[in-house]
């Protein structure tokens, strides 16, 4: 998922690309710094904290987050609690889940093998139903779940003489290429925009995922892609193959939008671009900003993983540049979690600061909706205290922006709202989840104290109280009005 390596040859050409990712002088500026105060002011004038989706890719490609080479059916599960465990301390409210990194599934698919990184065998069944245990744990402890999937990577090698993985029985060898590093299925195929889209439409009719997100793998960057037969076959309404690539993935992600709304529309629709328009334009023949004009998209996620400042990559400027043309699509940032004490690193990565003023900006911008880490593992390792400054900027749940589309129901405001010695008490309805907030005094800003299925809270503070509900979408109710504890 990750091109580093991508990103530092750009750096040379980047000062003279138009959208450039150098300093915010350049000739794209946008909502920089917005007002500092980012609450919401509801009906009866309580001022909201921001609502902000929390979220960590858990990769398992290599085995890298998860199971990292463990293949007893006790201990993955038991590794995998301690990450949510961890998660819900750190009030991380969302997990992306790499369900299929390698033309494999961490499910029992019709179209694609077992990964080999669940049991060391790509293909062998590992007798339990693995994803139902992961999004159901993640459920019990109010994380959401959502099914990351790269679109065509099949397979990875070190170099042209190491053979590729066996492929599926049902897929047809035409629908892929081999490539020197890579095996792909071809973008260009109708057949595999067919296979991709019943893909998820299987997954999301057979599990209950929150969402569904790909990464920034579309055309593979750097490799010699031959595909001129193609254009040839298919392409004669584009000017350039180029247009003709472009158009291919645009395809894609159109049919992967128009599968989730026909299937399960509650679904969130995520894609997580490399952090420079041009290269995905150029390079991965990604079109996002046509995704995210045309309403194909729902979320956004650009992985902006180089430091404020940085001389190509600059991080305030990839923010401008991203909440400039999210367009339609909401817009949460991607963090380069793994850097952080990383010696190879520059001199910000040194020091958790500069996570705590990325997340300043990120916050300040009215078009952020959230924040996802890359990736899992590094939170556990804590360098440089970095799992720690995560812990202060987190130090508050938060409740989850509505992001997709309203399916349910809407919610119902919390009814009968009191105090009873020292616990707060109301009514919800429909099975609502509710929100607890704190108020020092009438003027401030709120605190999330819990999102929570019960009715009821234990409270300590003097100050005052209100309960939201909220839906399945995310939509949340008008606040009761003020209690007050003494």
């Amino acid at each position: 998922m990750k091109r580093l390596l991508a990103y530092t040859i750009l750096g040379m050409v980047c000062l003279s690309l138009l959208y450039s990712c150098g300093d915010s002088g350049g000739g794209i500026t946008g909502p920089e710094d917005p007002d500092d105060d980012d609450s919401t002011n509801t009906e009866n004038s309580l001022k909201l904290p921001k609502k902000e989706m929390r979220a960590v890719w858990m990769a398992t490609v290599y085995g890298l987050d998860w199971p990292q080479g463990d293949y007893d059916q006790a201990s993955q599960k038991e590794q995998y609690i301690s990450y949510l465990e961890k998660f819900k301390e750190l009030n991380i409210n969302t997990v992306f889940f790499q369900v299929k990194g390698m033309g494999d599934a961490f499910y029992n698919s019709s179209y694609e093998p077992w990964s080999e990184y669940i049991t060391g065998t790509r293909g062998e069944d590992p007798g339990y139903d693995i994803l139902q245990f992961l999004i159901e744990e993640a459920h019990a402890r109010g994380i959401e779940f959502h099914a990351w999937m790269n679109p065509y990577r099949i397979d990875t090698r070190a170099n042209s003489g190491t053979p590729f993985a066996d492929l599926h029985p049902s897929v047809k060898p035409e629908w892929v290429k081999d490539l020197e590093k890579i095996q792909i299925y071809n973008p260009a195929l109708p057949e595999v925009r067919q296979r991709l889209t019943d893909i998820v439409k299987e997954l999301i009719t057979r599990y209950d995922v929150d969402g569904v997100h790909f990464d920034d793998y579309f055309y593979p960057a750097g490799e010699q892609y031959a595909d001129q037969d193609d254009y040839d076959k298919y392409g004669s309404e584009y000017s350039t193959i180029e247009d003709f690539r472009r158009a291919n993935v645009n395809k894609a992600i159109q049919a992967v939008y128009n599968t989730i709304i026909d299937t399960k529309p509650e679904l969130v629709f995520s894609v997580s671009p490399a952090a420079n328009g041009d290269y995905n334009y150029n390079s991965l023949f990604a079109d996002v900003t046509k995704w995210t004009q045309e309403g194909w998209v729902d979320v956004i996620i650009p992985q902006l993983y180089q430091e404020i400042g940085n001389q190509y990559n600059d991080f305030r400027s990839n923010l401008n540049y991203w909440s400039q043309y999210s367009y339609k699509a909401a817009l949460m940032i991607g963090h380069g979690y793994y850097k952080f004490g990383n010696p190879n690193m520059p001199a910000a990565f040194q020091s958790p600061d500069e996570l705590e003023k990325q997340f300043k900006l990120t916050r300040r911008n009215n078009k952020v909706k959230g924040n996802a880490l890359y990736s899992a593992r590094y939170i556990f390792l804590n360098k440089v205290g970095i799992t720690d400054k995560l812990a202060e900027i987190y130090k508050d749940p938060a409740v989850i922006p509505f992001l997709g589309r309203e399916i349910a129901g809407l919610p119902e405001k919390a009814k009968n709202v009191q105090v009873e010695g020292g616990e707060l008490n109301w009514i919800s309805t429909n099975n609502a989840r509710s929100v607890v907030y704190y108020f020092a005094d009438k003027d401030a800003v709120g605190t999330v104290l819990t999102v929570t299925e019960k009715n009821s809270f234990n409270i300590s503070d003097s100050g005052y109280y209100s309960v939201t509900t909220l839906n399945a979408d995310n939509v949340e109710s008008e606040p009761s009005e003020l209690v007050e504890f003494e």
